[in-house]
């Protein structure tokens, strides 16, 4: 039945009766729900004060006004309630194995490892499994998930470890938290010259947040000033007391530089795991888990490193993970094999994502690629009006200084694009908990993977407050970057996550007065690659803009991320002759002192120009 509604509009009266409404939900979606005009809906709000169009993304509150003025008791689903709903009305139950207790069989425990930073869980782990990742990580500190599987012996019998490698700065505490909850067991890493450190004690509390046990690894025996009975004491303070002092908690000495009793804490944590829990999962059912990291690969598409929790995950499999559908064209394990399917507590990179999803998302495998990409485009929907609810002209960070300064802002807007998505995660984490008062404030209105694209600056310039783009590893694609530079968007850089917690900080607390600023000179797109002797690989390349200036600064960047950095242009020559500068449309060979370069790598040259203080 219809009645007057305020300003003489029309609209049902609801008699108190209880409507549910998605985040980011628009006056037309409201309409729907209660047989209405969208328009009558429009004329309300304005009467409400609110001027808004019908498809435009309201904010709860709003919503909740409205369904006031009109009787009606509004409910604002949260993304998790959204999602479950979503999930069960294709009939699918997440997160419980199928069938009973005759379904379930043993599995691998999963691992995680933590520590305080330098204390040697990089180390650890390549000595477990006989990798190295540290060297490519920037600054020494790991900044990206991996997980891997091991195989050991115990008591004659062949068993199985899952190992989740979690970062070790305290930036990335979310990642971690994350790696917990996915965790059966947690490795402790304490380094014997060193003791409890406060990322330890963060660890352990992780780890008793998530209720998991915890093997402790005491590294660097071989180290001078090596106390492990300091170690033992120190962390009984926080309830971990050794077996030897009368406890429950495994400690076992290892040295990862030499790698030595490395069998004796896989031994351990087998021992640990069979003792104190139940491992199980029921293998025949369409697998279930968690991606444990995602990224852009330039030949391959989206790849997400993915562990089964429960089920078998096989090549062919239509998938669902977070907002990303596809099919599974293949499978890897760690060492880049091939392999046909992967059940519970197995670590895989898989291939044929349509997208790339977010790290600690969730996988399942759905009956078709049909209802695979129905769940997904619904989950984009989703996350499309919840970036249109956050999103607010776009700005410099030095003009949103001045606004602070002369209080004509309290919020600073950012759009994080990241190489992988665990970074982009702990740089939102971080960056959200930095705290200076209650006169300004930070918001993320979009975080994703891979090269910052047109549509991320369109965002920054539809967002009323100004939104400032931060790309952590990644550059822009050359149409985006001509976007931002013809409307002033502002794009920053950064390779390690604390230089941009730094600077946000200081852009928050009004005081950022940088001395220095980068200037870029011009780009080179690589377009043969030759090799000198004493030189190395020189890059055949034609300038694209600007100029390239011999012994100028120097990145490589391979669609759109940085690959190498703090690079300089250490040879430089047209045809024959040395050159100190190439201008833009001449051909020249560049050498960066960089060997892995490929056709198609663009090298960007710059040079750090002193910035006059305020």
């Amino acid at each position: 039945m219809q009645a007057p509604a305020v300003g003489g509009v029309s609209a049902p009266r609801g008699n108190g009766k209880a409507i549910s409404l998605p985040q980011g939900a628009s006056l037309t979606d409201f309409a729907e729900k209660i047989g209405a005009n969208p328009a009558s809906l429009v004329a309300i709000m304005m009467h409400l004060g609110k001027m808004l169009t019908a498809t435009q993304s309201v904010d709860p509150d709003d919503l909740q006004a409205l369904g006031l003025e009109l009787d009606f008791e509004v409910h604002v689903v949260s993304p998790e309630e959204e999602d479950r709903a979503l999930l069960e009305s294709f009939d699918i139950e997440y997160g419980e194995d199928e069938g009973g207790e005759e379904h379930l069989e043993s599995r691998p425990p999963v691992v995680t490892v933590m520590g305080h930073v330098d204390h040697g869980k990089t180390k650890l782990l390549d000595a477990i499994r006989h990798a190295n990742v540290q060297a490519g990580e920037a600054g020494g500190i790991t900044q990206h998930i991996g997980a891997y599987q091991v195989e050991t012996q115990v008591d004659g019998e062949d068993r199985k470890i899952t190992f989740i490698d979690t970062p070790g700065h305290e930036a990335f505490t979310a990642m971690r938290a994350r790696g917990a909850d996915t965790t059966d067991l947690v490795v402790l890493v304490v380094a014997a010259d060193d003791g409890v450190k406060p990322q330890t004690t963060e660890a352990i509390d992780h780890a008793t947040a998530a209720g998991v046990p915890i093997v402790v690894a005491v590294n660097k025996i071989d180290v001078e000033g090596a106390d492990t009975n300091r170690v033992r004491a120190q962390l009984t303070e926080y309830g971990l007391v050794a077996e030897e002092f009368g406890g429950q908690t495994q400690f076992v000495d290892v040295s990862a530089k030499q790698g030595t009793n490395i069998d004796g804490l896989l031994e351990a944590i087998i021992l640990t795991a069979d003792a104190e829990l139940e491992l199980k999962a029921n293998p025949d059912m369409p697998a279930q888990g968690s991606a444990i990291e995602a990224h852009l690969d330039k030949g391959r598409g989206a790849v997400a490193t993915v562990l089964v929790q429960r089920g078998t995950l096989r090549v062919g499999d239509s998938i669902v993970c977070g907002v990303a559908s596809g099919r599974v064209r293949a499978m890897l394990d760690e060492n880049g094999n091939s392999v046909e399917e992967a059940g519970p507590s197995r670590p895989v990179m898989v291939l044929g994502l349509a997208a790339v999803p977010g790290a600690g998302d969730n996988f399942l495998v759905v009956e078709d690629d049909r209802v695979a990409r129905q769940i997904a485009d619904k989950r984009v929907a989703r996350k499309r009006n919840a970036e249109l609810l956050r999103s607010r002209k776009s700005s410099s960070l030095e003009e949103l200084f001045k606004d602070f300064q002369e209080g004509k802002r309290q919020e600073l807007l950012l759009i994080l694009k990241g190489d992988v998505s665990g970074s982009v995660e702990a740089l939102e984490d971080s960056l959200l908990k930095i705290d200076v008062g209650d006169e300004v404030s930070l918001r993320i209105i979009r975080r994703g993977v891979g090269a910052i694209t047109q549509d991320d600056v369109n965002l920054s310039l539809a967002s009323e407050e100004g939104a400032v783009i931060i790309g952590f590893n990644v550059r822009p694609e050359r149409n985006a970057q001509e976007l931002a530079d013809r409307e002033g968007v502002d794009i920053r850089y950064y390779s390690v996550i604390y230089q941009a917690i730094d600077e946000i900080e200081a852009a928050l607390k009004g005081m950022l007065k940088p001395e220095f600023e980068e200037v870029q000179l011009g780009t080179a797109e690589i377009r043969e690659i030759f090799k000198v002797p004493r030189i190395g690989n020189v890059g055949g390349s034609m300038v694209t803009s600007g100029i390239i200036q011999r012994n100028a600064k120097a990145r490589l960047v391979r669609d759109g991320v940085v690959v190498a950095d703090n690079l300089t242009v250490s040879s430089l020559r047209r045809f024959k002759d040395d050159a100190t500068e190439v201008r833009e449309g001449f051909e020249c060979g560049i050498g960066v002192g960089y060997n892995d370069i490929k056709l198609g790598d663009v090298i960007e040259c710059f040079e750090m120009r002193e910035k006059p203080r305020d």
